[in-house]
């Protein structure tokens, strides 16, 4: 693995050298100027851009070239766990210093690039050079500029390593990739960030062979860019790790993968379950209240009087709430085993709410069908 990651940083320190980006000079010498006091944050690096640049063409370049002569590959962490922490831990960090891994480059740029005003997002994969698959896994961004998806890779525009030491040598090569262009050596574990009509399979990525008996689709991925985004955070978690299944899980590095994003969908799909128990439970609690103010009002005689329809509305309240907890604590989804126990006895405290409340429903309709020396009677004999 060593020797490959040495060769794929040496090959793209070769391929870098000589390359110039003449329409963005002014970009670049602008933000080779920023105050230092404003690089502490991404909020200050944005504030920064958003001053200096009107098009979002500028705005990218800013960000590109601002991470890639700023931050080095973090050399000696290049195999450390880098899940632990929060996005907002990984940014702070990176940015005091001055040094990160690949999801490091991709969470600074993602959140700067959110901060001028550019859709981005962060697209975990793994990498192919010469011909051969990196079992490492990997992270690059993908922004929408003036309406059309392009990728960025800020890691391997930042340098190279040489022997076990990271050395500087800002690249262009990944900045403002076109999908056909990328997807040569780097591999989405969901297909969507392929950005491609007609996404390639890991199977197809990997032998570097095309599947002539892969039936041919037309992935429409703007509009299903669309529809994930209107998604809620635990739907997301569900359409990429089944997208991810569908593509194959041909290597660890892919079945990594997918384990985190189930796993992600599974704690996201318990707390919704968790928020609705804790929801049906405020319901459930609100209806045995208003059950016992009646049950109150029963004690007291129904005095002050009040009239039969008042009596009728009441407890077709409690009843219309007791129902809806009924209903809804059976729709809870799976929750985590601690919260089992939870979810049981909050069902059998509905089912008992449910009893008490058909027995006053019979109380007052026995209660409602008499005259006023019968309905004096049923207290006379109400204990």
């Amino acid at each position: 693995m060593k020797k490959y990651l040495f060769l794929i940083l040496f090959f793209l320190a070769q391929i870098s050298i000589g390359q110039t980006a003449p329409n963005y000079s002014n970009v670049d010498n602008k933000m080779a100027a920023i105050p230092e006091n404003l690089t502490a944050t991404t909020s200050g690096i944005a504030d920064y851009i958003n001053s200096n640049f009107t098009a979002q063409d500028e705005k990218i370049r800013a960000i590109y070239y601002w991470i890639t002569t700023n931050i080095s590959y973090d050399v000696p962490n290049m195999y450390a766990p880098n899940n632990l922490d929060s996005p907002e831990v990984k940014i702070a960090n990176t940015l005091k210093t001055r040094k990160g891994v690949c999801i490091h480059y991709a969470e600074v740029f993602n959140e700067i690039a959110t901060k001028v005003g550019i859709k981005s997002y962060i697209v975990g994969g793994y990498t192919k050079q010469l011909d051969e698959v990196v079992s490492i896994s990997h992270a690059w961004n993908v922004s929408q500029i003036d309406g059309k998806w392009f990728l960025f890779d800020a890691t391997w525009g930042a340098g190279f390593i040489e022997g076990k030491k990271f050395a500087k040598k800002q690249s262009n090569t990944y900045f403002k990739k076109t999908p056909d262009r990328m997807i040569v050596n780097h591999m989405p574990f969901d297909y969507l960030w392929q950005l491609l009509n007609e996404p390639l399979t890991n199977s197809e990525f990997i032998s570097g062979k095309s599947d002539a008996g892969k039936p041919k689709i037309n992935f429409d991925y703007n509009a299903e860019i669309e529809k994930y985004e209107k998604l809620s955070d635990t739907d997301k978690a569900f359409e990429t790790y089944k997208r991810v299944e569908k593509n194959g899980l041909l290597n660890s590095v892919i079945r990594d993968y997918y384990d985190l994003k189930k796993k992600e969908f599974t704690v996201l799909n318990q707390n919704k379950s968790v928020e609705k128990l804790i929801e049906i439970t405020a319901n459930f609690n609100e209806a045995i209240r208003d059950l016992n103010d009646f049950i109150y009002f029963r004690n007291k005689r129904f005095k002050p009087t009040q009239s039969d329809e008042t009596l009728k509305k009441m407890m077709q309240d409690v009843r219309d709430k007791m129902n809806k907890c009924q209903d809804d604590v059976y729709k809870v989804g799976s929750v985590s085993p601690e919260n089992a126990n939870n979810l049981n006895s909050l069902k059998r405290a509905i089912l008992a709410g449910l009893e008490k409340t058909k027995e006053n429903e019979d109380f007052l309709k026995e209660y409602l069908s008499k005259g006023s020396l019968g309905r004096k009677m049923m207290f006379t004999n109400f204990k």
